[in-house]
């Protein structure tokens, strides 16, 4: 194969993604950490190269002509494929064995990554894993300070510093214990009845706390709650100790209801529902390895539902 005479560089094209994503020429110098006026004359030769007009510039910010949109969707295609073969490259440089580096929000550490990493382990024995379990908040704070390369998290939205994928889906369940007055109620609590209730929650800053403030803030927010706990266990002992109703992750609960030492109560216009999020840094290269964790994680969630 011979390549034309004019090709554009990868550089531009990716500056190009990060203009159709974001909408506009400053966030894409400021994510590429580059002068706006240096995007702008990337984008112009680009153009030139191209001999299309592939940017609208408007008052509002920029978007892409529909000839620009064909031409991203092949950019897309093409920066892609380029990673993964210099995530390759840098594997292969970096000889047999790998080290990986994840952290984790604590309900997808317990519920749901110690089998993905089994299943890595399984494919690739020869890498090296170390696992850091935090809130939700501490993830994406190890992520953006590249104390990790990868992370997952669930609830929260990430900073536009870090690219996300969803993995999974994951809603919350309300809990009472088999004595609490809710467990023998035939209606679905409210919005409303929940947001004044006294609530035994997950600490500030974790994904399941962040869901619950967003789903209630119709109704004002939560109530001042009974108990934080910072994990999962110690809210199910005190439900299942009758101390008071809970907002939880459904992964966690599963055996828990199976037994019934704890009920879960429907609920009626109350959005609890939330996603599981793989993260790392914009304009990183992931590993091998992390490359194929991914890989696992969607096979697994596949295979799962």
């Amino acid at each position: 194969m011979k390549l034309p005479p004019v090709i554009p560089d990868l550089v531009s094209l990716d500056l190009l993604l990060s203009v159709a994503e974001y909408g506009s020429l400053g966030q894409a110098a400021r994510l590429h950490e580059m002068s706006q006026p240096a995007v702008s004359m990337r984008m112009a030769q680009l153009e030139r190269q191209m001999g299309l007009q592939l940017l609208e510039r408007t008052p509002s910010g920029t978007s892409l002509t529909h000839e620009g949109v064909v031409v991203a969707d092949w950019a897309r295609r093409v920066v892609g494929v380029t990673a993964e073969m210099m995530a390759a490259v840098a594997y292969l440089r970096a000889g047999s064995k790998t080290g990986l580096r994840v952290a984790s929000s604590v309900t997808v550490a317990d519920h749901l990554l110690a089998g993905w990493l089994v299943a890595l382990r399984s494919a690739r024995p020869n890498i090296d894993i170390s696992l850091e379990v935090h809130n939700t908040a501490t993830v994406l704070e190890i992520i953006e300070e590249r104390k990790a390369e990868l992370g997952f998290i669930e609830g929260a939205n990430p900073p536009s510093a870090l690219h996300s994928r969803v993995m999974a889906n994951d809603h919350l369940a309300v809990v009472v214990g088999p004595g609490h007055p809710w467990a023998r109620r035939r209606r679905p609590v409210t919005g409303e009845e929940l947001a004044a209730t006294p609530l035994i929650v997950r600490e500030k800053g974790s994904g399941t706390r962040d869901v619950l403030e967003r789903a209630l803030a119709p109704w004002g927010g939560t109530a001042v709650p009974l108990f934080e706990f910072g994990s999962n266990t110690a809210i199910l002992g005190a439900v299942r100790r009758d101390e008071g109703p809970a907002v939880i992750s459904a992964l966690a609960i599963a055996d828990d209801i199976a037994a019934r030492r704890v009920i879960e109560v429907p609920t009626l216009g109350i959005d609890l529902s939330r996603k599981v999020r793989a993260v790392w840094r914009r304009g990183h290269t992931l590993s091998e390895p992390a490359q194929r964790l991914l890989r696992v994680v969607r096979v697994s969630v596949a295979k799962a539902s």
